[in-house]
């Protein structure tokens, strides 16, 4: 159940305030009744009328996908590569939140819901993204300390991060971390370390606020819960 106000700006009708001026003037039915309360609550599943003309509000979907490699994030692309959009066949037009590389795997949320996605992406409300990643060379104390206080990468200084569970791989020289970030900008943790002449060689999603892959094998994909879906939304009005 929502403020009807509300519903009536999700279906394209007016904006909210506006909506509330129909309420007021008695254009607003709910059900066959004419509805002048503020506040009011409907469903989407209710018969409204705006002047006389039902409305239609499309459900809002939300899904978590856990990316293999090898697919762009993208509703359709311009080389024919397959998309995250081929991984979960459903009626809804849906569209990733964010992106991560063609060779990056791991969380990805797809939903229909433009002002959900706008929340999360939106990067003043500092949701956290923990990666997973393997990077050439042995990472220096010192090196991962500048990282996480911030570094410049000319087009923008990255927030403070946070690197943790690092282990060496002395034969190999390769070095893997977990590193959680608040922004999520274009390639930003290659960037990262590719500042420090450290190579990413391989990068994975593990969380992107309160979610997580837990239970999901690569190309696997499962509809958020209710209180996921809640909890990303206070992330991003309390981040």
């Amino acid at each position: 159940m929502e403020r009807l106000q509300k519903i009536i700006q999700k279906a394209g009708i007016a904006s909210r305030r506006k909506a509330e001026e129909l309420i007021l003037d008695g254009k607003v039915e709910v059900n066959g009744k004419i509805v002048t309360v503020l506040g009011t609550k409907a469903s989407i599943t209710d018969s409204i009328k705006v002047d006389g003309k039902k409305i239609k509000v499309e459900e809002k979907k939300y899904y978590l996908l856990n990316k293999p490699e090898g697919y762009v994030s993208t509703t359709d692309d311009e080389f024919n590569r397959l998309t995250v959009i081929d991984l979960i066949p459903v009626q809804e037009k849906l569209f990733p939140v964010g992106r991560l590389d063609y060779n990056t795997s791991g969380v990805i949320i797809l939903t229909n819901d433009g002002e959900f996605a706008n929340a999360l992406m939106n990067p003043k409300f500092n949701i956290e993204k923990e990666y997973s990643a393997k990077i050439g060379g042995l990472l220096r104390k010192e090196t991962s300390k500048t990282i996480c206080r911030g570094v410049d990468l000319g087009d923008f200084r990255t927030k403070k991060a946070k690197i943790f569970n690092v282990e060496y791989d002395n034969k190999k020289e390769n070095t893997t971390l977990n590193i959680v970030i608040t922004e999520g900008k274009y390639h930003q943790v290659k960037r990262m370390f590719d500042k420090f002449n450290h190579q990413v060689l391989k990068l994975k999603r593990e969380r992107y606020g309160c979610v997580t892959l837990k239970g999901l094998e690569k190309g696997e994909y499962r509809r958020l819960k209710i209180h996921e879906v809640k909890k990303l939304w206070n992330l991003s009005e309390n981040g």
